[in-house]
């Protein structure tokens, strides 16, 4: 619950603070072990209900849900939309680059990290020291045009990468 409340703050807090640099999905940012909101358990799983729970990607990183309901009105171009969704990832472990596929960067950037700094296509989120059983948490989530989209991203952590799809404001 601690997670939930600190990444509602911290997205709301990204969103009123960073949509004038969010005018457009720059290629990318790195982000630091100190935009770490929390620490928690590994891997984490957020709600108990099957359809809030957190998705284990790759051993190292846990995502929002599959659905993602209560997409909100930026009011700002080109970024109408935004929808808040914390990301944990494993601490001790490898870098994780998330990343936007090129076809969909005109209709959705991330951004993940404390940084306060807009909507980009690309993360790169550090390792940071810590054992594995132990998660940091990081406020953020997604930059939309459109009010509903169902949208990949890639997850990459050393040579492997898997595609997530994520349903935002409908379902995949």
């Amino acid at each position: 619950m601690r997670i939930a409340i600190l990444c509602a703050t911290a997205g709301f807090a990204c969103v009123a603070g960073g949509m004038t640099s969010a005018a457009s999905s720059t290629s990318g940012r790195v982000v630091p072990c100190g935009e770490s909101i929390d620490i928690t358990r590994f891997p984490y799983v957020g709600d108990r209900r099957p359809r809030y729970r957190y998705r284990l990607v790759l051993g190292t990183v846990s995502v929002p849900p599959a659905y993602l309901a209560q997409i909100v009105p930026t009011g700002e171009t080109p970024w109408a939309h935004w929808r808040k969704a914390g990301l944990v990832v494993r601490a001790g472990g490898h870098t994780v680059s998330v990343t936007v596929p090129p076809a969909w960067r005109a209709q959705a950037g991330i951004a993940w990290g404390y940084g306060n700094r807009g909507a980009f296509s690309t993360l790169r989120i550090t390792s940071c020291p810590g054992p594995p059983s132990r998660g940091l948490a990081y406020s953020g989530g997604f930059y939309l045009r459109s009010p509903a989209t169902c949208l990949p991203l890639v997850f990459r952590v050393g040579r492997r990468s898997e595609t997530v799809h994520f349903g935002l404001g409908r379902r995949c």
